[in-house]
């Protein structure tokens, strides 16, 4: 999917394993069939994942980021309705793997779809009462970090002009380009900041037995706009399911705005980055703009 990304054999996790946490030797690796595009994943035994960055590198901020990912599960995870991962340990780089990577409970399900999921409406519900439980941890003072989602819309305006130029011919980017103004333009966050997922994508939704089970994948939770959280309104939940979405969490007409414009500016980026090399990204990030334009 990247220039730059490394392939990461089942043989060189297992020595990974091996050297750096003998107690876990014995258990047997195996890949993750996975369409994410940040992270391999692997299975060690049955309750463990290992999360390896498809972009390994040795910069310190790159371990500080994981660390950070995990420090913030800890600290979210009292406070929530659902499973969210357990951290286990944090990886170092070694013979085969450029830099280090991370070991997280493996919690079981499959990711969101229209076939797994059972009731749509009671799955808005239910996503909607895990975001507004999130959103209302203590964030302990702090506010935007000026670098992740969760800032003003207008601070993304060239990196959406750029993907819409990329897409001609891909999708609707005349429209798109309308409503993207639009949501751009709508009044700015003026309240509090708040924790925020900021990537609930289908695929860090997992469902058992047709409903939400657990929300995984916390490497992009920060503090900001909490119209970040409305993605899944777009990318996953069909009108009736949407509506319902945004009624329990009380949303108004400007933060709806907002979300509408964070699911454009996830999805357009997406679709022609991803096209050839993730069919499966590039699918959701259809379904996203044909939601927003519908």
């Amino acid at each position: 999917m990247h220039a730059d990304q490394v392939d990461v054999t089942v043989d060189v996790v297992a020595a990974l394993v091996a050297d750096q946490f003998p107690l876990w030797r014995d258990r047997p690796v195996r890949p993750v069939t996975s369409y994410g595009t940040v992270n391999v994943l692997f299975r060690l035994g049955d309750d463990i994942v290992l999360r390896f960055p498809l972009r390994p590198g040795l910069d310190p901020e790159l371990r500080e980021d994981l660390r950070r990912e995990q420090e913030n599960v800890r600290r979210l995870a009292p406070h929530v309705p659902l499973p969210v991962p357990e951290p286990l340990a944090l990886g170092e780089p070694g013979e085969g793997y450029p830099g280090p990577w991370s070991a997280y409970r493996w919690i079981p399900g499959e990711t969101a779809s229209d076939r797994s999921i059972g009731d749509p409406v009671g799955f808005a519900r239910d996503l909607a009462g895990f975001v507004r439980a999130l959103h209302d941890v203590d964030t302990g003072g702090l506010v935007w970090s000026g670098h992740s989602r969760g800032g003003p819309l207008a601070g993304r305006d060239d990196f959406v002009r750029g993907c819409l130029a990329d897409s001609v011919g891909l999708t609707d980017t005349a429209r798109l380009a309308r409503i993207w103004r639009e949501c751009r333009d709508a009044p700015v966050h003026d309240g509090p900041d708040v924790w925020l997922h900021a990537d609930l994508m289908p695929g860090n939704l997992l469902v058992r037995e047709g409903r939400l089970a657990a929300v995984i994948d916390f490497e992009t939770a920060c503090v900001g706009d909490p119209a970040v959280d409305l993605m899944p309104a777009w990318n996953l939940l069909r009108p009736d399911a949407r509506e319902t979405y945004r009624r329990v969490l009380g949303v108004d007409d400007a933060t709806w705005a907002r979300g509408r414009g964070w699911a454009v500016v996830q999805a357009i980026g997406a679709l022609s980055y991803y096209v050839d090399s993730n069919p499966v990204m590039a699918e959701t990030a259809r379904r996203t703009l044909d939601a927003v334009l519908d």
